[in-house]
């Protein structure tokens, strides 16, 4: 991996980038679109490299070892040639076993877990966690850590993060006898913890940032604490992280937390808002957000989106795409799902243009009294 900061906003700290793997240039910021289980719910791959354009997609690891499963990952040559996708991909840690609340139960070795599927047990270690990662085959790859709820108390969230560093160790010991399986490199990226705790996330990103690796990520935000919360926590991180390592603050968010977060100096974004949403008929725009299910737009036949940032924005009225789910026609889901991508797609790149633009700041702002409307 080959980092580059190409221009910082004197007003904030955000920066713009370029990341450089062996599947291509990431420009930062940049918003990675979730592909859970090998495909970015709903749409297309041709709709996602022509129309939406990301640099990188994201993958789920505890969803990709559970379907189709490893060795089908591995016969199939990596998860790239299994989905045809020939752009970079990252893979989470696992995050997802900490869903299963009820379902896992976490020690020092590693975390037990029943599959969501057929009730099978499974054991995650930081160790079969690297070896499942390497199989996949993504370009970026994520520690295994331990993901705190929130609220979280104090000596819980102190001695998680503790572990989160000691399989840290783990990872990185065992990834050094782990070869490259596709002919082409990974990057491991560590994880930032300590819940809402200004001691803990200081003396977690001073842990994370002394490892080294080629780019550090904040985790254990974005997970019900409030806004200026995660905000609080990310300035605290962002200050001892190294600024020369692109910076992932993992699934987050709104695109309000997007900019905002931008402003505190973070690169990379993940989320499943925009497609979960989207499914749900939930709009993003740059004037604010639009519910489409309500009646208010039953007989509005403007464009759903004038700005035409993806193709499906002008070529349905808000009337049609709402009679779309009204009838429950899976096409109402893909226009919006499509869009909703796009325009996140669209919002970090325009962060990008006022970032080596110098007014960055003054845009944001803008864009977050803009956005913060429900039309």
């Amino acid at each position: 991996m080959e980092f580059k900061l190409e221009g910082k906003d004197i007003n904030s700290k955000a920066r713009a980038g370029t990341v450089t793997l062996d599947h291509g240039v990431i420009e930062t910021p940049i918003f990675m679109p979730v592909g859970t289980v090998g495909t970015v719910k709903g749409v297309h791959q041709k709709e996602l490299s022509e129309e939406i354009n990301p640099d990188i997609i994201l993958g789920n690891t505890y969803h990709l070892y559970l379907r189709p499963q490893v060795d089908i990952l591995e016969k199939a040559g990596g998860l790239h040639k299994f989905m045809n996708w020939d752009r970079n991909i990252l893979t989470d840690g696992g995050y997802q076993v900490y869903s299963l609340s009820a379902n896992r139960k976490i020690k020092e070795e590693g975390v037990k877990f029943k599959s969501h599927i057929d009730g099978s047990y499974h054991f995650f270690t930081p160790e079969n966690v690297m070896e499942i990662q390497r199989t996949i085959g993504a370009d970026i790859i994520m520690a295994f850590d331990e993901c705190t709820p929130y609220p979280c108390d104090y000596d819980y969230a102190k001695r998680s993060m503790h572990m989160t560093h000691r399989w840290l160790d783990r990872c990185l010991n065992h990834l050094e006898k782990l070869p490259f399986k596709y002919g082409y490199s990974q990057s491991f990226f560590p994880i930032v913890q300590g819940s809402t705790y200004k001691d803990l996330r200081r003396q977690s990103a001073e842990y994370i940032a002394s490892v080294g690796a080629e780019g550090n990520a904040i985790g254990g935000l974005s997970v019900g604490e409030p806004a200026e919360e995660m905000y609080e926590m990310t300035e605290v991180v962002t200050a001892i992280l190294p600024e020369d390592k692109p910076r992932y603050l993992m699934g987050v968010g709104t695109p309000i937390n997007i900019l905002e977060n931008i402003a505190l100096g973070i690169d990379m974004f993940d989320c499943v808002m925009p497609t979960r949403n989207g499914r749900n008929g939930m709009l993003f725009t740059a004037h604010g957000t639009i519910n489409i299910k309500n009646k208010k737009w039953e007989d509005d036949f403007s464009a759903i989106d004038e700005m035409s940032i993806t193709w499906v924005d002008t070529a349905y009225s808000k009337a049609y795409v709402r009679h779309l789910f009204t009838v429950n026609e899976m096409l109402g889901r893909q226009i919006c799902t499509i869009h909703n991508l796009g325009f996140y797609l669209w919002l970090v790149r325009e962060a990008r243009k006022h970032i080596l633009a110098g007014d960055f700041n003054t845009w944001k702002n803008r864009m977050v009294k803009q956005m913060d409307k429900r039309l």
